[in-house]
């Protein structure tokens, strides 16, 4: 028998949990929750990080956390301050019990782990965080700098070079400094004249918000919350990746119709836990973290990584912003799941620090994860697949006014990126193999790149069990009816680090590329007798047809009759909060695509060896444009991501 557990500030934990007797806290409700049970959340703010106490059976008898119909109900991983006592000019001090943080003093917690990355003398962050009515402080570095803080116009993103305009520079001039004691923690504030004991001012105290305290609680979902301000800490792929909300590391959660935002670092986890590594590399200095990265594989392995009992999350519908590192992080953990119908946005533009585990989606290992119509934009990096990309399938998303729009790295495929619009200055970024492109419209560079110095492993086609591992030897890469307006490669990058490829317009990046599978062979068999050697230096073959290039952009060399047009233009514009594809397109663009295409069409991958297919095996099905339009078989289709993309001027709506 099914239940539905009542949750209201008007409540008791001394209650029953029924609708005349609501409990009064979201953790009172979760102990009493058994299998098929619902806990309803009434109106209101909950301060409390909700550790779920069981899961679900099945997908059929999961434990469902939803907020009332209608109401807002609002859980947050901070508290409100008061008592605040001037301190000269617009600088306030509060001091705070160290017994309102427990064991955990996010004021005494650094940011940091593997692949942080800090300027040399620079001061360290911290966890913690200062809001005034919502908005978010940056961290001073002394007492000093609090009272006299640097206003930012313009901040350089760390890897492309480009200096962007400071979203809000008013913001940059609220910062907070802490110091940490035996008995309590002390906090400066600058808040440019506003009255912190008049107006909302809280405080990052708890790590989560909705987190299970152990792993392997199955079959949760949680839906229709505002959940906000978290302490959450760095998460790379080699240490324990806790989020604001997440399964830890768990089956079939669903997280839906959720307003997420305000994590220190990540927003929504689908991560791995601590046993089988955490920050390793930074801890014990005595291996590179690429290297505990590889074996924490393998750990996963023996604890029991596989469909049956990991991954199979969806995540959708949830509005995910303002977060210091990642709106969705995830490895291992993600395997199986589904990324839909998100609205991703202003994700590590603070800036407050850096290091390489930073996008609106970064995952390793993302193993027939399916990331499908979402709109990412404002982000450092749209999203970022690292390792184990394979049978993941990017579609249908829109990606606008990032500083790059994806990356995908050191995998060896099958993977499938196809009907997206990728519109920002750097709009692919490819460290891997084995990749398809089709039907994408691609209004910024592309860049590729070999990479020859981290074997990564790959698996049997729809499992975690490892096949092998490889090198990153480029190309094996297919693309097939896209349209690319455009591309500057002095506008995507203003500088690169030293020894990496060059962007391009379009595609000619592969030029010295094989373009069949029989010249790479040709190419193999002129080189010197030997094994393993004969293959290190010949780039793998590029398969490329039907693609559309205008205003600049250039094909591959070896591309098969490829669409060069003058004139082109294409932008996309939002207004009051509807998002549209505008389009100037000179003619000989109709009727210049592939027609639908399947995953039968596309070649085989050689590394995995492995095809292009759904994960119950099947053949993918490519036949839905960006807006849901159904492509029908044996119809001539332009290029690009829209069924209906013609020649002339357009507006269509695409969010």
């Amino acid at each position: 028998m099914t239940t539905q557990l009542h949750v209201a500030t008007t409540g008791s934990d001394d209650a029953d949990g029924s609708a005349q007797r609501p409990v009064r806290t979201i953790n009172r409700a979760a102990t009493l929750a058994r299998p098929g049970d619902t806990v309803v959340v009434h109106a209101g703010e909950y301060r409390e990080w909700v550790k779920p106490q069981r899961g679900g059976l099945s997908d059929a008898r999961r434990i469902t956390y939803a907020a009332a119909e209608g109401e807002h109900v609002t859980i947050k991983g901070s508290e409100r301050i008061t008592g605040w006592v001037s301190d000269g000019g617009t600088v306030w001090r509060a001091s705070v019990p160290n017994a309102l943080f427990g064991d955990f003093n996010p004021y005494a917690e650094e940011v940091d782990g593997d692949w942080v990355v800090y300027a040399e003398k620079a001061p360290r962050k911290h966890l913690g965080d200062v809001y005034l009515n919502g908005l978010s402080f940056y961290e001073a570095g002394s007492r000093a700098e609090v009272s006299d803080p640097e206003k930012r116009t313009e901040i350089v993103d760390n890897w492309t070079g480009v200096t962007d305009r400071v979203r809000n520079p008013e913001q940059t001039q609220l910062v907070w400094y802490a110091d940490v004691g035996v008995e309590e923690t002390t906090i400066w504030a600058n808040f440019q004249g506003a009255d912190p004991n008049a107006e909302l001012v809280e405080i990052n105290v708890r790590r989560s918000v909705f987190y299970p305290a152990v792993p392997h609680l199955d079959y949760i979902t949680v839906r229709g919350f505002e959940l906000a301000q978290a302490a959450t800490p760095w998460t790379p792929p080699t240490a324990d990746q806790p989020g604001l909300i997440g399964p830890n590391w768990a089956k079939g959660w669903i997280i839906e119709d959720n307003v997420i935002h305000d994590a220190k670092t990540s927003a929504i986890s689908i991560g791995k836990e601590a046993s089988t590594g955490h920050n390793y590399a930074t801890e014990r200095g005595d291996k590179p973290g690429y290297q505990y990265q590889l074996e924490s594989v393998f750990l996963a392995r023996q604890i029991g990584w596989d469909k049956e009992h990991i991954g199979s999350h969806i995540i959708r519908r949830n509005t995910i912003s303002d977060c210091g590192q990642n709106g969705i992080v995830g490895h291992l953990g993600c395997v199986f799941s589904t990324i839909e119908d998100n609205h991703i946005f202003n994700i590590a533009l603070k800036r407050e620090f850096y290091g390489y585990e930073i996008g609106g989606i970064k995952l390793h290992a993302a193993i027939d994860v399916v990331i499908r119509h979402n709109r990412i934009h404002d982000c450092s990096l749209g999203t970022w697949l690292d390792w184990q990309t394979q049978g993941t399938r990017i579609s249908r998303n829109l990606y606008h006014d990032n500083r790059r729009d994806l990356f995908i790295e050191v995998s060896h495929g099958p993977y499938l990126v196809d009907h997206n619009v990728l519109a920002s200055p750097a709009s692919v970024e490819l460290w891997s193999q084995g990749g398809a492109f089709v039907n994408n419209l691609i209004l910024g560079t592309v860049r590729v790149e070999p990479v020859m110095d981290r074997a990564t492993p790959y698996h049997r086609p729809h499992s975690t069990q490892v096949a092998g591992y490889a090198f990153i030897v480029g190309g094996d890469d297919r693309w097939i009816g896209n349209l690319f307006v455009g591309g500057d490669p002095a506008t995507a990058y203003a500088a690169k680090p030293e020894g990496v490829a060059p962007a391009h317009a379009g595609t000619a990046g592969y030029d010295d590329y094989p373009a069949s599978f029989e010249e790479y062979l040709r190419r193999i068999d002129e080189q010197p007798p030997g094994d393993h050697q004969r293959f290190l230096n010949v780039r793998q073959a590029v398969y490329a047809r039907h693609n559309v290039y205008a205003a600049g952009a250039r094909p591959f060399a070896g591309e098969r009759d490829p669409v060069a047009l003058e004139g082109a233009s294409a932008s996309v514009v939002e207004e009051g909060g509807a998002v549209y594809l505008v389009t100037d397109l000179p003619e000989g663009l109709d009727g210049a695509g592939p027609g639908a295409v399947g995953g039968r069409d596309l070649e085989r991958v050689r590394f995995a060896d492995a095809e292009f297919e759904e994960p119950d095996g099947r053949p993918a099905v490519i036949d839905t444009d960006l807006t849901g339009t159904r492509k029908e078989p044996g119809r001539a289709y332009a290029a690009g991501p829209l069924a209906g993309l013609a020649a002339g001027s357009a507006r269509a709506r695409i969010w």
